[in-house]
């Protein structure tokens, strides 16, 4: 564990820094690691890992982690935002929004619409189809690197519709995909809200992304891996975002009447939109809700070839937290456990 950046100075950060610093040492296969906090007023980030450095420099609150699905969560925000500039409804079929004859349809009939895209129950498959053919032989590194957004558009015909859109939750990278495909409101709008000042998105050319310096790399069992690259499915995973902006990130969804004309869309993606009915667990717009005693938690994970993200947030108490690792997940790896039970314990202890 390395040094910490206190935001706010008083006990009560004390209390606060003793209570999630531990979360720095979730990953100890974690060269560079940023834990971000929130209680009430209260500001923390913590900056270590095992060298705490990053291509020769200290790892610090503007250091960039790619945060894989965490993505979702602001393509959720676009299409909140869209919705309430009026450009599109949550009902609208995506055969509105997507080029003749690239539309997905279940047998049934029943049309795929964006809430289905953003509820993850469109009853479409986690991948494109074809993409395990070119992922494959870079399934270690990136493996949606040669899949591009135009093989994407020509397969989607042909994507099998598992279940009727609305009836069942499963998880679609895919379902992100075609949101972003679907793009209602003006051309060119990007993944860059306006409180991150410095986190890279999706480029006109994924396959020519340009890294600036203080991009951490990222690491599998001990081997660097190349910077992410996902083409087709931008929305689905190719944010790039530090401890910072996440922290700007949280303080919006915490409090969206301060938020100036994202306000409205910051408060729509938190809204509960279906229960499931064996865990009681639920989903907003993107975000896993659950019920607590006298509060409600949301959050999300992500993860890349070389990084593990964990964000998530209580409005009733008003708390976050954010946990970025430079470690990819997988077996035998506790940091999303962890970091959604340090979660969960912040919330508890108001």
């Amino acid at each position: 564990m390395s040094a910490a950046a206190v935001l706010t100075a008083s006990p009560a950060v004390d209390t606060l820094a003793a209570r999630v610093a531990p979360l720095l040492d979730s990953a100890p296969q974690a060269s560079a690691m940023a834990v971000v906090a929130v209680r009430g007023d209260e500001r923390l980030l913590l900056c270590g890992g095992s060298t705490a450095r990053v291509d020769g420099r200290q790892v610090d609150a503007g250091t960039r982690f790619e945060v894989g699905s965490i993505s979702k969560t602001y393509t959720a925000l676009l299409l909140a935002e869209a919705v309430a500039r009026g450009e599109a409804d949550y009902d609208d079929p995506i055969a509105g929004y997507l080029p003749p004859g690239t539309v997905p349809r279940h047998r049934s009939g029943t049309p795929i619409t964006l809430l289905h895209l953003a509820t993850h129950t469109a009853g479409l498959p986690r991948l494109p189809v074809g993409m395990l053919a070119t992922g494959v032989p870079v399934w270690l590194s990136n493996p949606y690197e040669r899949y591009s957004q135009e093989r994407l558009l020509r397969s989607l015909a042909a994507t099998p519709v598992r279940s009727r859109p609305g009836s069942r939750v499963c998880y679609s990278n895919l379902g992100s995909a075609c949101w972003a495909s679907c793009s209602p409101g003006p051309p060119g709008r990007t993944i860059r809200p306006c409180w991150n000042s410095g986190s890279a998105s999706r480029s006109a050319d994924p396959h020519r992304l340009r890294l600036r310096p203080g991009h951490a790399t990222g690491y599998w069992h001990g081997r660097p891996r190349p910077p992410w690259r996902i083409p087709a499915l931008p929305g689905a995973g190719a944010v790039r975002s530090s401890a910072a902006d996440l922290l700007r990130y949280l303080e919006a969804l915490l409090d969206p009447g301060r938020a100036g004309a994202l306000g409205p869309a910051l408060a729509e993606v938190q809204r509960l939109r279906l229960v499931l009915p064996r865990t009681g667990d639920g989903l907003c717009l993107v975000w896993n809700h659950r019920r607590r005693p006298g509060h409600e938690l949301l959050f999300h994970s992500g993860g890349t070839r070389g990084f593990s993200t964990f964000v998530g947030y209580s409005p009733a108490t008003r708390t976050a937290l954010a946990v970025l690792a430079n470690c990819t997940p997988g077996l035998g790896s506790n940091l999303i456990q962890t970091a959604y039970s340090g979660f969960r314990a912040l919330a508890e202890a108001g």
